[in-house]
């Protein structure tokens, strides 16, 4: 125990002896590693907080895209292709089993005139499922039934935010606007579902056949209504595997592709959805993190630099403990461990700096950042080993100095 207690009585002798140069020493180590904590801490929070709202669609969610591109092993959706129709999700709906509700939907940018005010805003033509599909709930009014959506009513359903814009304070409900060719009159407001992932908040909804009379809507060849989309619930999640088999058996043949050609559509399930994103959000993280390191390798170098002009200016004490007979284990261990002990004071101050600038983000409502136990660890375990190994080099030189020449130091 004494053998490792001189060393470290004699460390901390030498960085309070000379406190200013000990702060400048740390100060690369506590930005360094704040800005770990911070960056890595709120790429946590931000992907807790979109896989909770993924989640949230509800995990027997799949959702179908037209067109097919590959990008880093992730399908997705392709541009302005168009394959997907209205009888593709009636087909799904009468030919595939284990699906307990099917909505095609289709997007377009419309001009709404709300009084005497113009805007263009999207609008979502739907059919009634999609409410349930998507777990959207009503704020006031009501969504629109299937009797509404059959016979082409121009009714529409307004997201909590596009709601707020189009009519400030008043009551939305009951309200007529011009969407396209046709006027369409407001019966429902959906409750906010605040920075979800998809949130409706800033969408408007009508019956797909309402949307069909305000703008043409493009059709196949074969006659077929395009839609823009088709989502649908998997009534038993343990066959979501082979839903999605037999939806792409169906549509391959319906849209008679060649046993060699890629599929024109994609599928896409929450929990795919939710583990493409985690890796996603986990590798930018890491890289934001590895950016921030940076400036821990620069603070490793002022420890190195200010630990060498630490031991030219302490020569004379060096020569002294030499010739009392300190050994090289003394004077190398005191200086290895004074720079250990800088960096992980320097850690400690840099954990604190990083879960205040933490708590400053978690306050502006945006993302919730998340500290957790293995961040901290592994900040303080790099502080301490960055300290050991730009320390060595300066702990060497001062054990290596010949006592009789330090002596004659001034």
């Amino acid at each position: 125990m004494k053998k490792w207690l001189e060393p470290l009585t004699s460390a901390w002798v030498g960085i309070a002896t000379h406190r200013l140069r000990s702060f400048l020493t740390i100060l690369g180590i506590v930005i360094g590693v704040g800005a770990v904590i911070a960056l890595m801490s709120i790429g946590r929070g931000a992907e807790a907080q979109i896989l909770s709202n993924i989640q949230s669609l509800g995990p027997n969610l799949l959702t179908i895209r037209p067109g097919a591109s590959t990008f880093g092993g992730v399908r997705s959706a392709g541009g302005g292709v168009r394959t997907l129709t209205i009888e593709d999700a009636q087909a799904i709906s009468e030919q595939v089993s284990n699906i307990s509700e099917v909505s095609p939907s289709s997007a377009s940018s419309l001009q709404l005139v709300v009084g005497g005010s113009n805007t263009n805003s999207p609008v979502n033509g739907i059919t009634p499922e999609y409410m349930t599909i998507n777990n959207l709930k009503m704020a006031s009014g009501s969504f629109f039934s299937q009797q509404e959506y059959q016979s082409g009513a121009k009714v529409a359903v307004l997201g909590a935010t596009v709601a707020q814009t189009l009519f400030k304070d008043a009551d939305p409900l009951g309200q007529q606007m011009r969407m396209g060719g046709i006027i369409i009159r407001v019966i429902g407001v959906l409750q906010s579902k605040g920075t979800s992932f998809s949130s409706s908040d800033d969408a408007i909804f009508v019956p797909l056949t309402a949307l069909q009379q305000a703008v043409a809507q493009p059709r196949t060849p074969q006659g077929g209504h395009i839609v823009s989309a088709i989502s649908l619930t998997v009534s038993d999640q343990a066959q979501t595997q082979n839903v999605i088999a037999n939806i792409t058996s169906l549509l391959r043949t319906r849209h008679r592709l060649a046993s060699t050609a890629d599929n024109d559509f994609n599928i896409m399930s929450v929990e795919e959805l939710a583990s493409t994103l985690s890796q996603v959000i986990g590798t930018m993280t890491l890289f934001l993190g590895a950016i921030a390191g940076i400036s821990l390798l620069v603070g490793g170098i002022g420890v190195m630099n200010i630990m060498l002009v630490s031991v030219l200016e302490r020569t004379r004490e060096i020569g002294i403990r030499k010739a009392l007979g300190a050994r090289e284990w003394d004077i190398w261990s005191q200086f290895l461990i004074e720079a250990a002990f800088l960096s992980l004071i320097g850690g400690i101050i840099g954990i604190i700096l990083g879960w205040l600038v933490s708590v400053l983000v978690g306050r502006s409502g945006l993302i919730t950042p998340v500290v957790t136990a293995d961040i901290v660890i592994m900040a303080v375990s790099v502080s301490v080993g960055i300290g050991l190994f730009f320390g060595f080099y300066p702990a060497w030189n001062a054990s290596r100095l010949n006592p009789i020449e330090a002596l004659r130091s001034e």
